[in-house]
């Protein structure tokens, strides 16, 4: 476990230090887009300051008060169609941006629930949004909205069957 934790710390420096390597070339390279890159980068990263000490106390809170049991019984591999759904609106309701979903993610997945729900999960949070919604019923009219939400909601389940598959099959676990 512990081979494997320090494994993973080595690749997290091994990409940071290719995304530090690649800034810097592309400064070099696109010399009148750095100081747009370098805003647009610390907004991101002052996003994420501001954001992620809620996360971590939410995910302690989570850690807490929610039962393995609960999170098994409600996205485990034996929750069905209603853990597809309960993903689903799990994915659905919060507004924010994805990186808040993956540390939410990890705790499902420690907790027992199962791939499918995990993705479906993600891909609902990143792709359905109830204001999302209401701006393309608005604007686009309510056939364009159904017609997408429906397909969205249809390969959403569909791929997250297919990753439990392909989980399955592997001898590792990535989580």
């Amino acid at each position: 476990m512990k081979n494997k934790k320090q494994k993973n710390n080595k690749r997290s420096y091994i990409f940071l230090g290719i995304v530090i390597i690649a800034t810097l070339i592309l400064t070099q390279l696109f010399p009148t887009k750095s100081p747009k890159m370098l805003k647009t980068s610390y907004e991101y990263f002052l996003q994420m300051v501001l954001i992620f000490p809620a996360i971590l106390i939410l995910m302690g809170l989570f850690s807490v008060w929610i039962s393995k049991e609960f999170i098994m019984k409600h996205l485990g591999e034996s929750s069905g169609m209603k853990g597809i759904i309960v993903s689903f609106i799990l994915g659905a309701l919060p507004t924010g941006p994805l990186f808040v979903a993956f540390p939410m993610a990890q705790a499902f997945h420690k907790k027992g629930a199962s791939y499918t729900n995990i993705v479906i999960f993600l891909s609902a949070w990143a792709c359905i949004k109830i204001p999302q919604e209401l701006v393309e019923l608005r604007f686009l009219g309510a056939k364009f909205m159904l017609a997408r939400l429906g397909l969205t909601i249809v390969f959403i389940a569909i791929m997250g069957l297919i990753i439990e598959k392909l989980m399955k099959n592997t001898p590792e676990k990535i989580m």
